[in-house]
């Protein structure tokens, strides 16, 4: 019997360590500046989402995480390169709906997978878009450009930032929905797209929240949102949806990790974020970039991810976007 129990003390006293050895990640973590990746250029949206956090986790809880923008190839560089970091923590990934759910959509074959190679963390941000036209586009409401689309079937272009962009597959799900044929043009760039919008070289464009402020100065004219509901940022547009039920894009954004990293260590990068976005300061700069503050579980991101590439896997299955 006495030997039993020193047999069970020594059993206790052997996982001792290994039960400190676990939790120390998280009472350490982080002990140097972490690495953001964002998959695109300096001054675009996800970039300035990355900006909003990182400001944020240094004024909050004092993490120092360094921005490095990694673009390229519609954001498979970037992305590619987070999947095959370190999982230790150090390396963090700002993913979208474009790398991390309409690729993995249109193709089989990327270096990364987007489901398997991730540990998501939680959603950022989230941005309906905006349906604006050429001013001499005698449109002003989703009904007037539904009308016009059908009785000149295929001769209405659309400006997109490039081939699978989310402007690009926003087009494409509105054509399903309303059931007409418009023309792709694609661009290098949201810039390009918006300008070619303006100079009406092309007629339609889905863009990011900015274009609203073209369309404020004459521009362009915006008659809709692309959000389930009417945007809290632009209230007086409506939805896309108030016409065509079902319809719904927007363009979020979310941080994830790679796939291997601790739990421990994931679920302090969670709460610290939640934390360090849960102020009104954060709010507003959000609000003054068209988007919302949009957190959540990993489990929820997650969920998110997946419907997300079932959604566009069928758009595109009733498609004709060529996949090159």
């Amino acid at each position: 019997m006495k030997s039993g129990i020193i047999a069970i003390a020594a059993l206790v006293a052997s996982a001792v360590p290994a039960l400190v050895s676990s939790s120390a990640p998280a009472q350490t973590y982080p002990g140097r500046p972490i690495r953001l990746i964002v998959p695109f250029p300096p001054g675009g949206g996800t970039d300035a989402t990355a900006r909003v956090l990182t400001q944020a986790l240094a004024d909050g809880p004092g993490w120092q995480v360094v921005v490095e923008n990694r673009p390229g190839a519609t954001g498979r560089i970037g992305t590619a390169l987070a999947a095959k970091a370190a999982p230790d923590g150090y390396t963090l990934l700002l993913g979208t709906a474009g790398p991390n759910a309409i690729l993995p959509a249109a193709y089989s074959k990327l270096p990364y997978d987007a489901v398997k190679d991730f540990a998501p963390v939680s959603l950022i941000d989230s941005a309906a878009y905006a349906l604006v036209v050429h001013p001499s586009l005698p449109v002003r409401h989703v009904k007037d450009l539904i009308a016009l689309a059908r009785s000149k079937p295929g001769q209405i272009t659309f400006a997109s930032a490039g081939n699978l962009s989310v402007g690009h597959m926003a087009a494409e799900f509105f054509k399903q929905f309303a059931k007409v044929d418009m023309t792709h043009v694609a661009y290098k760039g949201g810039g390009p797209a918006v300008i070619a919008t303006m100079s009406g070289e092309t007629a339609v464009y889905f863009g990011g929240p900015s274009v609203v402020h073209q369309a404020k100065a004459g521009k362009l004219r915006a008659i809709a949102t692309t959000g389930a509901r009417r945007s809290k940022i632009f209230p007086d547009l409506p939805a896309i949806a108030e016409t065509l039920p079902g319809y719904e894009i927007a363009q979020w954004v979310g941080a994830l990790a790679p796939a291997a990293t601790p739990r421990d260590i994931l679920s302090s990068v969670h709460a610290t974020i939640v934390k360090a976005l849960g102020t009104a300061k954060v709010e507003q700069q959000f609000a003054a970039m068209g988007s919302e503050r949009i957190v959540s579980s990993p489990e929820e991101f997650a969920a998110h991810i997946r419907s997300e590439i079932a959604k566009w896997r069928k758009v595109l299955k009733g498609s004709r976007v060529p996949l090159q």
